[in-house]
Protein backbone atom coordinates (compact mmCIF):
# COMPACT_ATOMS: atom_id res chain seq x y z
CA UNK A 1 0.00 0.00 0.00
CA UNK A 2 2.98 2.20 -0.27
CA UNK A 3 3.42 4.81 -3.37
CA UNK A 4 7.61 4.90 -3.59
CA UNK A 5 7.84 6.63 -6.90
CA UNK A 6 10.05 9.43 -7.95
CA UNK A 7 7.44 11.32 -9.92
CA UNK A 8 4.12 12.58 -9.03
CA UNK A 9 2.12 9.02 -8.50
CA UNK A 10 -0.03 9.38 -10.74
CA UNK A 11 -4.06 10.29 -9.08
CA UNK A 12 -4.37 12.20 -12.48
CA UNK A 13 -4.28 9.55 -15.03
CA UNK A 14 -3.96 10.52 -19.14
CA UNK A 15 -8.00 10.36 -19.41
CA UNK A 16 -9.91 13.39 -18.23
CA UNK A 17 -13.29 14.35 -17.74
CA UNK A 18 -13.29 16.23 -20.96
CA UNK A 19 -12.12 12.60 -22.96
CA UNK A 20 -15.19 10.91 -23.52
CA UNK A 21 -14.92 6.81 -23.28
CA UNK A 22 -17.09 4.78 -25.04
CA UNK A 23 -18.60 2.19 -22.79
CA UNK A 24 -16.47 -0.89 -23.91
CA UNK A 25 -13.47 0.70 -23.44
CA UNK A 26 -14.83 1.46 -19.80
CA UNK A 27 -15.22 -1.65 -19.21
CA UNK A 28 -12.24 -3.35 -20.69
CA UNK A 29 -10.23 -0.84 -18.43
CA UNK A 30 -12.40 -2.12 -15.57
CA UNK A 31 -11.44 -5.76 -16.37
CA UNK A 32 -7.32 -4.57 -16.83
CA UNK A 33 -7.86 -3.03 -12.93
CA UNK A 34 -9.01 -6.35 -11.59
CA UNK A 35 -5.90 -7.83 -12.94
CA UNK A 36 -3.60 -4.94 -11.97
CA UNK A 37 -5.07 -5.29 -8.50
CA UNK A 38 -4.13 -8.83 -7.66
CA UNK A 39 -0.92 -7.18 -6.64
CA UNK A 40 -3.37 -5.63 -3.73
CA UNK A 41 -4.72 -9.24 -3.45
CA UNK A 42 -1.21 -10.96 -2.34
CA UNK A 43 -0.65 -8.39 0.34
CA UNK A 44 -4.11 -9.42 1.36
CA UNK A 45 -3.51 -12.99 1.21
CA UNK A 46 -0.41 -13.17 3.38
CA UNK A 47 -1.27 -10.96 5.69
CA UNK A 48 -4.27 -13.19 6.54
CA UNK A 49 -2.51 -16.41 5.80
CA UNK A 50 -0.27 -16.14 8.15
CA UNK A 51 -2.69 -15.28 11.36
CA UNK A 52 -3.66 -18.92 10.72
CA UNK A 53 -0.22 -20.29 10.12
CA UNK A 54 0.90 -18.74 13.53
CA UNK A 55 -1.37 -20.79 15.97
CA UNK A 56 0.38 -24.13 14.45
CA UNK A 57 3.96 -22.89 13.24
CA UNK A 58 4.73 -21.62 16.81
CA UNK A 59 4.33 -24.89 18.16
CA UNK A 60 6.40 -26.72 15.70
CA UNK A 61 9.25 -24.06 15.91
CA UNK A 62 8.87 -23.50 19.45
CA UNK A 63 8.51 -19.73 19.40
CA UNK A 64 8.17 -17.08 22.28
CA UNK A 65 5.45 -13.94 21.92
CA UNK A 66 8.09 -11.85 20.54
CA UNK A 67 9.18 -14.19 18.08
CA UNK A 68 5.64 -14.43 16.66
CA UNK A 69 5.24 -11.22 16.76
CA UNK A 70 8.70 -10.96 14.39
CA UNK A 71 7.32 -13.72 12.09
CA UNK A 72 4.22 -11.10 11.23
CA UNK A 73 6.33 -7.71 11.39
CA UNK A 74 9.50 -8.74 9.32
CA UNK A 75 7.22 -8.81 6.13
CA UNK A 76 7.06 -5.37 6.68
CA UNK A 77 10.66 -4.37 6.64
CA UNK A 78 11.00 -5.95 3.69
CA UNK A 79 7.99 -4.57 2.19
CA UNK A 80 9.35 -0.52 3.08
CA UNK A 81 12.88 -1.80 0.60
CA UNK A 82 10.49 -3.05 -1.71
CA UNK A 83 8.43 -0.29 -2.07
CA UNK A 84 11.39 1.90 -2.66
CA UNK A 85 13.28 0.33 -5.17
CA UNK A 86 9.80 -0.61 -7.00
CA UNK A 87 9.74 3.33 -8.48
CA UNK A 88 12.45 3.10 -10.20
CA UNK A 89 12.52 -0.49 -11.55
CA UNK A 90 8.47 0.44 -13.02
CA UNK A 91 9.97 3.86 -14.54
CA UNK A 92 12.75 1.48 -16.07
CA UNK A 93 10.88 -1.88 -17.34
CA UNK A 94 7.50 -0.02 -16.90
CA UNK A 95 4.37 -1.02 -14.81
CA UNK A 96 3.55 -4.28 -16.36
CA UNK A 97 7.11 -6.01 -16.73
CA UNK A 98 7.72 -4.72 -12.93
CA UNK A 99 4.30 -6.21 -12.12
CA UNK A 100 5.38 -9.32 -13.82
CA UNK A 101 8.41 -9.81 -11.85
CA UNK A 102 6.31 -8.83 -8.33
CA UNK A 103 5.06 -12.22 -9.17
CA UNK A 104 7.68 -14.03 -9.78
CA UNK A 105 9.37 -12.52 -6.30
CA UNK A 106 6.36 -13.59 -4.33
CA UNK A 107 6.93 -17.05 -5.82
CA UNK A 108 10.11 -17.25 -4.51
CA UNK A 109 9.32 -16.08 -1.12
CA UNK A 110 5.97 -18.75 -0.75
CA UNK A 111 8.29 -20.96 -1.49
CA UNK A 112 11.27 -20.57 1.21
CA UNK A 113 8.13 -19.94 4.00
CA UNK A 114 6.63 -23.65 2.58
CA UNK A 115 9.84 -25.49 3.20
CA UNK A 116 11.20 -23.31 5.71
CA UNK A 117 13.42 -25.56 8.52
CA UNK A 118 13.66 -22.96 11.34
CA UNK A 119 12.69 -19.98 12.39
CA UNK A 120 15.40 -18.07 10.87
CA UNK A 121 14.92 -19.63 7.29
CA UNK A 122 10.71 -18.99 7.82
CA UNK A 123 12.06 -15.46 8.25
CA UNK A 124 13.94 -15.02 5.21
CA UNK A 125 11.40 -16.51 2.87
CA UNK A 126 8.92 -13.45 4.70
CA UNK A 127 11.36 -10.92 4.09
CA UNK A 128 11.21 -11.54 0.16
CA UNK A 129 7.46 -12.28 0.36
CA UNK A 130 7.45 -8.77 1.89
CA UNK A 131 9.68 -7.01 -0.95
CA UNK A 132 6.89 -8.15 -3.44
CA UNK A 133 4.24 -6.98 -1.19
CA UNK A 134 5.94 -3.87 -1.12
CA UNK A 135 6.86 -3.62 -4.75
CA UNK A 136 2.93 -4.15 -5.44
CA UNK A 137 1.85 -1.86 -2.90
CA UNK A 138 3.92 0.73 -4.53
CA UNK A 139 2.90 -0.30 -8.50
CA UNK A 140 -0.64 -1.30 -8.50
CA UNK A 141 -2.10 2.44 -7.12
CA UNK A 142 0.31 4.01 -9.85
CA UNK A 143 -0.34 1.38 -12.30
CA UNK A 144 -4.59 1.69 -11.97
CA UNK A 145 -3.70 5.34 -12.14
CA UNK A 146 -2.39 5.88 -14.98
CA UNK A 147 -5.07 4.08 -16.78
CA UNK A 148 -8.32 5.43 -14.83
CA UNK A 149 -10.66 7.77 -16.44
CA UNK A 150 -11.18 10.59 -14.37
CA UNK A 151 -15.05 9.85 -14.11
CA UNK A 152 -14.09 6.50 -12.45
CA UNK A 153 -10.95 7.78 -10.59
CA UNK A 154 -12.03 7.17 -7.02
CA UNK A 155 -13.64 3.45 -7.42
CA UNK A 156 -10.60 2.40 -9.39
CA UNK A 157 -7.62 3.79 -6.93
CA UNK A 158 -9.93 2.23 -4.19
CA UNK A 159 -10.03 -1.01 -5.86
CA UNK A 160 -6.49 -1.98 -4.70
CA UNK A 161 -7.93 -1.55 -0.94
CA UNK A 162 -10.74 -4.00 -1.61
CA UNK A 163 -8.70 -7.04 -3.86
CA UNK A 164 -6.58 -6.64 -0.46
CA UNK A 165 -9.81 -7.51 2.01
CA UNK A 166 -10.41 -10.19 -0.61
CA UNK A 167 -7.13 -11.67 -0.58
CA UNK A 168 -7.53 -11.57 3.41
CA UNK A 169 -10.85 -13.51 3.04
CA UNK A 170 -9.46 -16.27 0.54
CA UNK A 171 -6.68 -16.51 3.20
CA UNK A 172 -9.16 -16.82 6.39
CA UNK A 173 -10.69 -19.55 4.06
CA UNK A 174 -7.32 -21.53 3.36
CA UNK A 175 -6.61 -21.58 6.68
CA UNK A 176 -10.12 -23.09 7.55
CA UNK A 177 -9.47 -25.71 5.11
CA UNK A 178 -6.08 -26.82 6.44
CA UNK A 179 -6.83 -26.34 10.13
CA UNK A 180 -7.81 -29.67 10.64
CA UNK A 181 -4.47 -31.44 9.25
CA UNK A 182 -2.25 -28.61 10.89
CA UNK A 183 -0.88 -27.98 7.77
CA UNK A 184 0.71 -24.82 7.89
CA UNK A 185 3.06 -25.07 5.31
CA UNK A 186 -0.06 -25.75 2.68
CA UNK A 187 -1.92 -22.52 4.03
CA UNK A 188 1.67 -20.57 2.59
CA UNK A 189 1.70 -22.56 -0.40
CA UNK A 190 -1.48 -21.86 -1.57
CA UNK A 191 -0.44 -18.39 -2.13
CA UNK A 192 1.63 -19.31 -5.27
CA UNK A 193 -1.41 -19.46 -7.36
CA UNK A 194 -2.68 -15.96 -7.39
CA UNK A 195 1.37 -14.76 -7.87
CA UNK A 196 1.38 -17.23 -11.04
CA UNK A 197 -2.19 -15.42 -12.33
CA UNK A 198 -0.09 -12.24 -11.64
CA UNK A 199 3.15 -13.45 -13.81
CA UNK A 200 0.36 -14.52 -15.97
CA UNK A 201 -1.45 -11.37 -16.79
CA UNK A 202 1.53 -9.20 -16.89
CA UNK A 203 3.25 -11.50 -19.38
CA UNK A 204 -0.25 -11.84 -22.31
CA UNK A 205 -3.05 -10.46 -20.84
CA UNK A 206 -2.77 -6.62 -19.32
CA UNK A 207 -1.34 -3.68 -21.99
CA UNK A 208 1.29 -1.05 -21.08
CA UNK A 209 0.56 1.98 -18.79
CA UNK A 210 0.14 4.52 -21.91
CA UNK A 211 1.72 7.56 -19.66
CA UNK A 212 4.62 5.67 -19.44
CA UNK A 213 4.79 4.70 -23.06
CA UNK A 214 4.54 8.27 -23.84
CA UNK A 215 6.63 9.24 -21.57
CA UNK A 216 9.51 7.28 -22.18
CA UNK A 217 9.38 8.11 -26.02
CA UNK A 218 7.03 5.59 -27.33
CA UNK A 219 4.07 7.74 -28.20
CA UNK A 220 3.02 5.93 -31.24
CA UNK A 221 2.88 2.45 -29.76
CA UNK A 222 0.65 4.35 -26.97
CA UNK A 223 -1.68 5.47 -29.69
CA UNK A 224 -2.18 2.17 -31.35
CA UNK A 225 -3.20 0.96 -27.82
CA UNK A 226 -5.62 3.52 -27.43
CA UNK A 227 -7.04 3.44 -30.60
CA UNK A 228 -8.12 -0.02 -30.62
CA UNK A 229 -9.58 0.23 -27.00
CA UNK A 230 -11.33 3.91 -28.01
CA UNK A 231 -10.77 5.22 -31.61
CA UNK A 232 -8.14 7.37 -33.24
CA UNK A 233 -9.64 10.45 -32.00
CA UNK A 234 -9.27 9.52 -28.65
CA UNK A 235 -6.48 8.04 -28.97
CA UNK A 236 -5.08 11.45 -30.42
CA UNK A 237 -6.57 13.61 -27.64
CA UNK A 238 -5.03 11.08 -25.02
CA UNK A 239 -1.40 11.33 -26.09
CA UNK A 240 -1.37 15.37 -26.86
CA UNK A 241 -2.74 15.60 -23.31
CA UNK A 242 -0.20 13.64 -21.74
CA UNK A 243 2.45 15.24 -24.28
CA UNK A 244 1.75 18.55 -23.05
CA UNK A 245 1.35 17.33 -19.36
CA UNK A 246 4.85 15.86 -19.10
CA UNK A 247 6.39 18.80 -20.83
CA UNK A 248 4.62 21.25 -18.39
CA UNK A 249 6.07 18.77 -15.94
CA UNK A 250 9.32 18.59 -17.11
CA UNK A 251 9.46 22.71 -17.10
CA UNK A 252 8.69 23.05 -13.25
CA UNK A 253 11.05 19.85 -12.63
CA UNK A 254 13.72 22.21 -14.30
CA UNK A 255 12.88 25.39 -12.34
CA UNK A 256 12.85 23.34 -9.13
CA UNK A 257 15.75 21.89 -9.57
CA UNK A 258 17.54 25.53 -10.04
CA UNK A 259 15.90 26.59 -6.96
CA UNK A 260 17.77 24.59 -3.82
CA UNK A 261 14.84 25.55 -1.27
CA UNK A 262 12.20 23.55 -3.51
CA UNK A 263 13.44 20.43 -2.84
CA UNK A 264 11.71 17.00 -1.40
CA UNK A 265 10.99 17.89 2.67
CA UNK A 266 11.99 21.43 2.87
CA UNK A 267 9.64 22.40 -0.15
CA UNK A 268 6.62 19.93 1.74
CA UNK A 269 7.66 22.10 5.15
CA UNK A 270 7.19 25.21 3.71
CA UNK A 271 3.88 27.26 4.85
CA UNK A 272 1.34 26.64 1.95
CA UNK A 273 2.10 22.98 1.84
CA UNK A 274 2.85 21.94 5.49
CA UNK A 275 -0.83 21.56 6.37
CA UNK A 276 -0.77 18.96 4.09
CA UNK A 277 1.58 17.31 5.41
CA UNK A 278 0.55 17.54 8.70
CA UNK A 279 -2.54 16.07 7.29
CA UNK A 280 -1.25 13.13 4.98
CA UNK A 281 1.54 11.87 8.02
CA UNK A 282 -1.12 12.13 10.61
CA UNK A 283 -3.55 10.12 9.31
CA UNK A 284 -0.93 7.26 7.97
CA UNK A 285 0.14 7.15 11.87
CA UNK A 286 -3.53 6.93 13.10
CA UNK A 287 -4.55 4.69 10.18
CA UNK A 288 -2.01 1.82 11.67
CA UNK A 289 -1.92 2.63 15.27
CA UNK A 290 -5.97 2.63 15.69
CA UNK A 291 -4.79 -1.39 16.07
CA UNK A 292 -6.59 -2.54 12.52
CA UNK A 293 -3.52 -4.62 11.86
CA UNK A 294 -3.39 -6.46 15.32
CA UNK A 295 -7.67 -7.47 14.37
CA UNK A 296 -6.18 -8.75 10.91
CA UNK A 297 -2.78 -10.34 11.65
CA UNK A 298 -3.63 -11.79 15.21
CA UNK A 299 -7.46 -12.75 14.29
CA UNK A 300 -7.53 -16.46 15.31
CA UNK A 301 -4.87 -15.65 18.54
CA UNK A 302 -6.95 -12.93 20.05
CA UNK A 303 -10.39 -15.12 19.57
CA UNK A 304 -8.17 -18.73 21.39
CA UNK A 305 -7.89 -16.06 24.22
CA UNK A 306 -11.89 -16.56 24.92
CA UNK A 307 -11.40 -20.11 25.79
CA UNK A 308 -11.98 -21.24 22.07
CA UNK A 309 -9.89 -23.90 20.33
CA UNK A 310 -7.51 -23.20 17.18
CA UNK A 311 -9.49 -24.28 14.57
CA UNK A 312 -12.88 -22.61 15.38
CA UNK A 313 -10.76 -19.26 16.12
CA UNK A 314 -9.69 -19.55 12.31
CA UNK A 315 -13.90 -20.15 11.78
CA UNK A 316 -15.23 -17.65 13.71
CA UNK A 317 -12.16 -15.10 12.17
CA UNK A 318 -13.79 -15.98 8.49
CA UNK A 319 -17.06 -13.27 10.07
CA UNK A 320 -14.42 -10.86 10.27
CA UNK A 321 -12.88 -11.45 6.37
CA UNK A 322 -16.37 -11.19 5.42
CA UNK A 323 -17.60 -8.02 7.39
CA UNK A 324 -13.87 -6.59 6.04
CA UNK A 325 -14.37 -7.32 1.99
CA UNK A 326 -18.38 -6.34 2.30
CA UNK A 327 -17.47 -2.83 4.01
CA UNK A 328 -14.33 -1.94 1.89
CA UNK A 329 -17.32 -2.94 -1.26
CA UNK A 330 -19.20 -0.49 0.18
CA UNK A 331 -16.88 2.37 0.72
CA UNK A 332 -15.79 1.91 -3.04
CA UNK A 333 -19.39 2.10 -4.31
CA UNK A 334 -19.72 5.74 -2.37
CA UNK A 335 -16.47 7.56 -2.39
CA UNK A 336 -17.10 9.55 -5.42
CA UNK A 337 -20.58 9.95 -4.26
CA UNK A 338 -20.30 10.56 -0.35
CA UNK A 339 -16.94 12.23 0.02
CA UNK A 340 -14.13 11.69 1.94
CA UNK A 341 -14.60 13.70 5.18
CA UNK A 342 -17.74 12.28 6.22
CA UNK A 343 -16.93 8.28 5.93
CA UNK A 344 -13.60 9.27 7.71
CA UNK A 345 -14.91 10.55 10.75
CA UNK A 346 -18.38 8.03 11.07
CA UNK A 347 -15.35 5.50 10.94
CA UNK A 348 -12.90 6.66 13.39
CA UNK A 349 -15.97 7.35 15.42
CA UNK A 350 -17.05 4.22 15.61
CA UNK A 351 -13.91 2.59 15.55
CA UNK A 352 -13.19 4.27 19.04
CA UNK A 353 -16.42 2.88 20.82
CA UNK A 354 -16.37 -0.48 19.34
CA UNK A 355 -12.59 -1.26 20.45
CA UNK A 356 -13.56 0.09 23.63
CA UNK A 357 -16.08 -2.28 23.91
CA UNK A 358 -13.61 -5.04 22.94
CA UNK A 359 -11.57 -4.02 25.45
CA UNK A 360 -14.29 -4.23 28.02
CA UNK A 361 -15.25 -7.83 26.71
CA UNK A 362 -11.91 -9.06 27.73
CA UNK A 363 -11.52 -6.87 30.94
CA UNK A 364 -14.44 -8.26 32.34
CA UNK A 365 -14.78 -11.49 30.38
CA UNK A 366 -18.02 -11.34 28.47
CA UNK A 367 -17.33 -14.27 26.07
CA UNK A 368 -16.51 -15.17 22.39
CA UNK A 369 -19.67 -14.34 21.42
CA UNK A 370 -19.39 -10.54 22.60
CA UNK A 371 -16.14 -10.45 22.36
CA UNK A 372 -16.78 -11.40 17.96
CA UNK A 373 -19.44 -8.94 17.53
CA UNK A 374 -17.24 -6.17 18.87
CA UNK A 375 -14.33 -7.17 16.53
CA UNK A 376 -16.46 -7.45 14.01
CA UNK A 377 -18.12 -3.69 14.34
CA UNK A 378 -14.48 -2.65 14.57
CA UNK A 379 -13.96 -4.31 11.32
CA UNK A 380 -16.83 -3.05 9.80
CA UNK A 381 -15.80 1.19 10.44
CA UNK A 382 -12.51 0.90 9.27
CA UNK A 383 -13.18 -1.06 5.86
CA UNK A 384 -16.12 1.18 5.58
CA UNK A 385 -14.10 4.45 5.83
CA UNK A 386 -10.64 4.79 7.25
CA UNK A 387 -9.11 1.89 5.54
CA UNK A 388 -9.50 2.96 1.54
CA UNK A 389 -10.73 6.13 1.73
CA UNK A 390 -6.57 7.38 3.32
CA UNK A 391 -5.16 6.16 0.02
CA UNK A 392 -7.45 7.86 -1.87
CA UNK A 393 -6.93 11.07 0.53
CA UNK A 394 -3.50 10.92 0.32
CA UNK A 395 -4.03 11.08 -3.10
CA UNK A 396 -5.02 14.63 -3.17
CA UNK A 397 -4.40 16.55 -0.72
CA UNK A 398 -0.83 17.17 -1.81
CA UNK A 399 -0.27 19.74 -4.44
CA UNK A 400 0.86 18.07 -7.92
CA UNK A 401 4.90 19.56 -7.50
CA UNK A 402 5.37 17.67 -4.24
CA UNK A 403 2.77 14.91 -4.89
CA UNK A 404 5.03 12.24 -5.02
CA UNK A 405 7.26 13.37 -2.04
CA UNK A 406 4.23 13.76 0.16
CA UNK A 407 2.27 10.44 -0.48
CA UNK A 408 6.00 8.57 -0.42
CA UNK A 409 6.43 10.20 3.23
CA UNK A 410 2.89 9.20 3.99
CA UNK A 411 3.00 5.71 3.07
CA UNK A 412 6.75 5.65 4.56
CA UNK A 413 5.12 6.70 8.31
CA UNK A 414 2.06 3.88 7.69
CA UNK A 415 4.57 1.71 6.68
CA UNK A 416 6.91 1.95 10.32
CA UNK A 417 3.37 2.38 12.22
CA UNK A 418 2.68 -1.25 10.76
CA UNK A 419 5.61 -2.54 11.88
CA UNK A 420 5.62 -1.33 15.25
CA UNK A 421 2.22 -1.81 15.94
CA UNK A 422 2.02 -5.58 14.78
CA UNK A 423 5.64 -6.26 16.63
CA UNK A 424 4.74 -4.78 20.28
CA UNK A 425 0.83 -5.90 19.96
CA UNK A 426 1.36 -9.21 21.44
CA UNK A 427 4.27 -8.36 24.47
CA UNK A 428 2.75 -5.62 25.14
CA UNK A 429 -0.78 -7.25 25.70
CA UNK A 430 1.10 -9.82 27.61
CA UNK A 431 2.16 -6.94 30.13
CA UNK A 432 -0.45 -5.04 30.58
CA UNK A 433 -3.51 -7.33 29.24
CA UNK A 434 -5.40 -7.57 26.04
CA UNK A 435 -8.33 -5.65 27.03
CA UNK A 436 -6.30 -2.84 28.45
CA UNK A 437 -3.95 -2.60 25.02
CA UNK A 438 -7.54 -2.06 22.94
CA UNK A 439 -8.45 0.84 25.26
CA UNK A 440 -5.10 2.35 23.57
CA UNK A 441 -6.55 2.22 20.18
CA UNK A 442 -9.84 3.53 21.31
CA UNK A 443 -7.84 6.44 22.70
CA UNK A 444 -6.04 7.05 19.74
CA UNK A 445 -8.85 6.60 17.51
CA UNK A 446 -10.89 9.15 20.02
CA UNK A 447 -8.26 11.55 19.35
CA UNK A 448 -8.02 11.00 15.50
CA UNK A 449 -11.81 12.33 15.28
CA UNK A 450 -11.35 15.23 17.00
CA UNK A 451 -8.64 16.07 14.70
CA UNK A 452 -10.05 15.33 11.79
CA UNK A 453 -13.41 17.22 12.25
CA UNK A 454 -10.81 20.14 12.76
CA UNK A 455 -8.45 20.08 9.77
CA UNK A 456 -10.05 17.65 7.26
CA UNK A 457 -11.45 19.43 4.70
CA UNK A 458 -13.89 17.95 2.36
CA UNK A 459 -11.79 17.26 -1.18
CA UNK A 460 -14.49 15.38 -3.43
CA UNK A 461 -14.76 17.00 -6.78
CA UNK A 462 -12.08 19.73 -6.09
CA UNK A 463 -9.09 20.26 -8.05
CA UNK A 464 -5.73 20.54 -6.53
CA UNK A 465 -5.80 24.31 -5.74
CA UNK A 466 -8.86 24.01 -3.91
CA UNK A 467 -7.77 21.50 -1.87
CA UNK A 468 -4.96 23.50 -0.43
CA UNK A 469 -6.97 26.71 -0.33
CA UNK A 470 -9.09 24.45 2.17
CA UNK A 471 -6.59 22.85 3.83
CA UNK A 472 -5.17 26.40 4.35
CA UNK A 473 -8.41 27.78 5.66
CA UNK A 474 -8.89 24.50 8.06
CA UNK A 475 -5.23 25.21 9.95
CA UNK A 476 -6.12 29.33 10.29
CA UNK A 477 -3.90 30.39 7.50
CA UNK A 478 -4.74 32.88 4.15
CA UNK A 479 -5.90 30.47 1.49
CA UNK A 480 -4.02 31.41 -1.79
CA UNK A 481 -5.11 33.99 -4.42
CA UNK A 482 -7.10 31.70 -7.24
CA UNK A 483 -9.82 33.97 -8.59
CA UNK A 484 -10.45 30.92 -10.76
CA UNK A 485 -12.72 29.14 -7.78
CA UNK A 486 -15.15 30.67 -8.42
CA UNK A 487 -16.45 28.70 -11.53
CA UNK A 488 -13.98 25.63 -10.23
CA UNK A 489 -15.61 22.12 -10.12
CA UNK A 490 -17.34 20.54 -6.75
CA UNK A 491 -18.68 24.58 -5.76
CA UNK A 492 -15.22 26.18 -4.54
CA UNK A 493 -14.77 26.31 -1.21
CA UNK A 494 -18.49 24.98 -0.34
CA UNK A 495 -18.54 21.94 1.65
CA UNK A 496 -14.83 22.42 2.33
Amino acid sequence: MVQGFSREPGTHGPISEEIVLPPKAIKQIKKWAYLIAVGGFLFGFDTGVVSGALLYLKQDFDLNSFEQGSVVSVLLIGAVVGSGMAGKLADKLGRRKALGLVGVVFLVGTAIATFATGYAMLMVGRIILGLSVGAASATVPVYLSEIAPTAIRGRLLTLNQLLITIGILVAYMVNLIFSPSEDWRAMFACGAIPALVLVVASLWLLPESPQWLISTGKAERARKGIAALAGKDVADAVVKRTQDAIAAEQAKAKAKAEDPDSHGIKQLLTPDIRPALIMGLTLAAVQQFGGINTIIYYAPTIIEKTGLNASNSIFYSIAIGIINFLMTLVAVKIVDKTGRRPMVLWSLGLMSVSVFLLGLAFVFDMGSVLTLLFMVIYIAAFAGGMGPVFWTLIGEIFPPSVRAEGSSLSTAVNWIANFLVSLAFLPVASAIGQGETFWIFAVICALAFVFVSKYLPETRGKDALEIQDALLERFGKEPLDAPSHSSGKGGGKSGS
